[in-house]
This record gives structure tokens, sequence and C-alpha cells, in this order.
């Protein structure tokens, strides 16, 4: 069945071979491949090598096992959106709950991928929705709610089957729930909060639930709701798990348009028939949608320990969307004449072989801006002006609070030197429409 998968991945540049197949076969006997999700994780450690990548692996992995093919230039919810993978497992979820049409079409997108992505790592029991939701009540009191205290789970033990009940019985029932609630609440199976296996909120397990607000856990919500009312998402705070898919919905209009001919095959035949057999090329421009982002993250000190995980988290969730050129480099409190291609800061890259990069890449740097003043000498201003000259898109994101900011020599420096804006989602979606705003 897999025999002409590594000839698959050599034709996207990756190194792959039969060893491949062997290391797969062996991590398929430890039964860690169970679902979709567990074989591209698994193949992925295999394959992917260097960050560069991940984009190649994502086209192969998507064109052979998914039948999707990813184009250059392409989103990868646009390839989808026109496959014919896709459009099956839409009549298959459209048969089952009608209801379903009303989603606009990158919620259908978003709820195909939570599938194809859904991992064992997250889901260790199947237990039954309706069951708990007949056993529920409804009108239970906020200062009953033991059941739903204590911390929530990364790794979840069980996961709540909500599919035999109906989109509308669900939204009948938090209403009802939302009734009576007063605050937030972490796990249990009955209040609209985080983790968990109740049917309405996020980070938790519920297949077929509806995730509010936040991000998925089991990654099986059958609608999200983003409104205010039911989960709100202060979009001025720093970026936190709450919040991090309204930075994602931001990040998205980083995409830009490139335009290019293409020989019109078909027009070309057939004007060229009308004249007699006199064939002109006839050129079609084509208009293509490309992502290029770098990421700059300082992980050496105290003060951004807090902030890498979710940076990253934020970042890797533009990998699973996207199929296109996302690099991530690292460095410690400044940038001198060096960065870093690993999170343990042990292998180096030259700035002048980083500056070599097309200067198209949107460029985001990370950090908290305050350091010792003598960090800012002659060879880090330098490298941050030749940087801000390169690209005509970086930006510095910083997770300090605004009100901080003025009180730190190093970050009035830094401000001069690069556009600064908050690690906020509010303070992303600034960043990315000045992007935008430029011109060559």
């Amino acid at each position: 069945m897999l025999e002409n998968l590594p000839h698959k991945f050599r034709e996207y540049g990756l190194d792959a071979d039969v060893r491949t197949l062997l290391v797969l076969r062996k991590a398929m006997q430890k039964g860690l491949v169970k679902t979709l999700g567990d074989l591209y994780n698994v193949l992925k450690g295999i394959v992917v090598k260097e960050p560069s990548m991940l984009g190649p692996y994502t086209r192969a992995y998507y064109q052979y096992f998914l039948n999707i093919d990813i184009q250059n230039g392409d989103r990868l919810d646009d390839a989808i959106e026109r496959s014919e993978t896709f459009q099956n497992w839409l009549e298959d979820v459209f048969e089952k709950d009608p209801k379903l049409r009303e989603l606009d079409m990158e919620e259908l997108v978003n709820m195909f991928l939570d599938q194809v992505h859904l991992t064992t790592y997250d889901i260790k029991e199947v237990i039954s929705g309706k069951d708990i939701f007949d056993k529920d009540d409804p009108s239970l009191s906020d200062d009953d709610a033991s059941s739903d205290l204590g911390p929530s789970k990364n790794v979840l033990d069980e996961m709540a089957d909500y599919s035999d009940l109906s989109l509308e019985e669900l939204l009948e029932r938090m209403e009802e729930v939302l009734k009576n609630q007063k605050g937030k609440h972490t796990g249990g199976s009955h209040w609209i909060g985080t983790g968990g296996i109740s049917p309405y909120g996020h980070g938790g397990a519920a297949k077929n639930g509806i995730r509010v607000g936040g991000t998925g856990g089991g990654k099986m919500a059958r609608r999200v709701i983003g409104d205010r009312n039911y989960y709100p998402v202060d979009l001025d705070s720093l970026l936190n798990d709450n919040n991090v898919d309204a930075a994602l919905a931001s990040l998205n209009g980083i995409i830009e348009d490139s335009a290019h001919d293409k020989l019109d095959v078909e027009n070309t035949i057939k004007k060229g028939l009308k004249r007699g057999g006199l064939f002109i090329p006839e050129l079609q421009n084509i208009k293509e949608e490309k992502l290029q982002v770098m990421l700059l993250i300082d992980n050496g000190g105290y003060s951004m320990s807090g902030y890498i995980r979710i940076v990253q988290e934020l970042f890797r969730k533009m990998k699973t969307r996207f199929a296109h050129d996302l690099k991530v480099f690292y460095f410690h409190n400044i940038i001198y004449d060096e960065i870093y291609t690993d999170a343990k800061r042990t292998k180096s890259m030259s700035i002048k072989r980083f500056l070599k990069h097309d200067p198209n890449y949107k460029v985001f740097i990370i950090g908290d801006a305050a350091m010792s003043p003598y960090e800012l000498n002659k060879w880090s201003i330098e490298t941050l002006q030749a940087m801000d000259k390169k690209f005509k898109n970086l930006v510095w994101l910083n997770p300090e609070p605004y009100r901080y900011w003025a009180s730190t020599y190093s970050t009035q420096v830094i401000r001069k030197l690069v556009d600064m804006y908050q690690l906020t989602p509010r303070g992303i979606e600034k960043a990315v429409k000045d992007m935008n705003r430029k011109v060559i």
C-alpha cells in the first residue's frame, strides 16, 4: 500500500527511501499510528529535518493520502475546497446533519482539517455524549458546579461523542446552561468552559459539540461560536490560550497576491484553428497567493519564558493551515551577528547569510525589548538597521504591556529602529494592516 510513498516524498524534494517505510512500520507496530493525524505527525518526525521542509512535506502528504493537490501559490484551504475528497466529505456530513449547510466554507474546511489532524494522543476513551446529555440537569446552579472544578488536561483520558444529538438540541441546552452560569469553569461535563467533556466550550474533547471561544482540544466541534456573550475573547490581552485563534485570524491577512502569465493552451488552440493554423500563444494572467514568514523568537531570558509556548502554538497553527514558507529562528535579548535555527541555540546562522533571504518575507521579531543598555551597541543597532532596510515588512511584537514601554531605555531605542506592536490579537492585526499598506 505504501510502497511508492518514498517516491512521492522525493518528488517534493524530501529525503525518503525504504528506511522511511521501515521506521513507519515500527511506529505502527508500537500502536503509534491509529488516525490520519497520528500518521501526519509520525511521518513528519521521520521525514522533516529542517523547518523549510514542512511546506513540501504537507503538500506531499495531502497529495498522497488525501488526493488533495496543493499547487504553488495555493492556500491549503483553497486546495481542499476544490478537491474531490473534500466534496465527498461534505456530502457525508450534510447527509448526517443538514443544518451544517448553514456554515460558511471556512468553518467547513476547519471542521475537515480538525478531523484530518485528530490524534490518539488527545483521545483515550470514547463515551456516549447522549448519556451525559440525558443525565445532565440544565437548571443546575453555578454554586453546585463541584463536578467542573479541577485542572484542564493536556492529554484527555476520555472523549464524549455527541453525534447522536442534533445541533438544535445542543444550542437550546447551552442557552439554558448559560442562564445559570456566573463564571469561568475548567473540566467537567456541564458548563461552558475549558477542558473536560462538556459539549460546549473549548480545550476539551467533545466530538460534534460546540466550540465556544479559544482553541480546540479534541478538535471535533460541530459549530464554532465566537460571540462574547458565550465566552469573552479579550483582543487587547497578551497572547494566551483563549485568544490565540483570534491572533491567527489576524495573521491570515498577511497572505499577499502575486501575478504571472501562463500559457492558455485551450485558447491558443481554439484561436489558432480559427486563424487557419496560425497559432499565436495566448497568455492568461494567473493570480496567486503566497505566504512567506520568518519568526525570530527571544527565548533566552526568564521574562520571555511565559510567552514562548503560546507564540510557537500560534505559528504552529499557521504551519498546519498554510502550505507555504515559514522559517523560525531564535536569539537572546538582542540580535548581533548571528541567530540560531534551533530552540536550544546550538546551531547558528550568520546575519550576513540571513540577510540573503527574499526581501518579500514578512518578519516578526518576538521579544520584550528590555535589556541592559550596553547590549544596544554598534553591532546590534547596525544589525536591526540592516534587517529593516532588507525586509520592507519587519515588525517587533512586544509581550510587555504598552504602559511599561516608555520606562525602558532599550525599548525606546528599538522602537525607533523597528515598528513595534503589542503581542496581542489587536496588536498583531494592526501590524498586519500596516504591513499591507507598505509598498516596494
